[in-house]
């Protein structure tokens, strides 16, 4: 939960306007896990948000205060399918909530939207997040930026409450 006497959580579509401001948070969050410089630059491209990103896919922030304390990016394969692309939380914010704010938001709109089952490759990083919050692995991917690195593929139905496991 966020720190007490904090604003509440503010759930909300992504402007066209933030692209730069969530790809810095992509980037800040992905290097909170130790990662150098020359690995955080090999990852750029992939972590890049850009405006057409936002009007095309389903982005969505979660908002404390003033300040964007994360966002999820979800592309649904209009097949019952679902890509989350990317789900990222300001290092400041982690673990107060504001990841599973999100993935439980994520897992709402996905079901909307006629998801039945979610995919993603995850950091390694992460891996506990999204098994925490119901995902299993089911495989491994080559990196998209890193050569020779390989990603845990992991998938969940959309149908199952957040967190239970699969």
């Amino acid at each position: 939960m966020p720190p007490p006497n904090s604003p509440p959580i503010a759930i909300r579509p992504a402007r066209t306007r933030e692209a730069d401001i969530l790809t810095s948070l992509a980037m800040e969050s992905k290097a909170h896990w130790g990662y150098d410089d020359a690995f955080m630059e090999k990852c750029r491209l992939e972590m890049t948000v850009s405006p057409k990103n936002i009007e095309h896919h389903t982005v969505v922030v979660a908002q404390v205060g003033d300040e964007i304390a994360g966002f999820y990016s979800l592309e649904a394969d209009g097949q019952g399918g679902g890509e989350i692309d990317k789900l990222f939380v300001r290092p400041n914010f982690i673990g107060h909530g504001i990841g599973r704010h999100l993935f439980e938001d994520l897992c709402r709109r996905a079901g909307d939207e006629g998801i039945q089952v979610l995919y993603l490759d995850s950091d390694p990083q992460a891996r506990g997040f999204y098994e925490r919050m119901g995902c299993a692995v089911i495989g491994e991917v080559p990196s998209g930026s890193i050569p020779g690195r390989m990603l845990p593929r992991l998938q969940r139905p959309v149908g199952i409450a957040v967190g239970a496991v699969t």
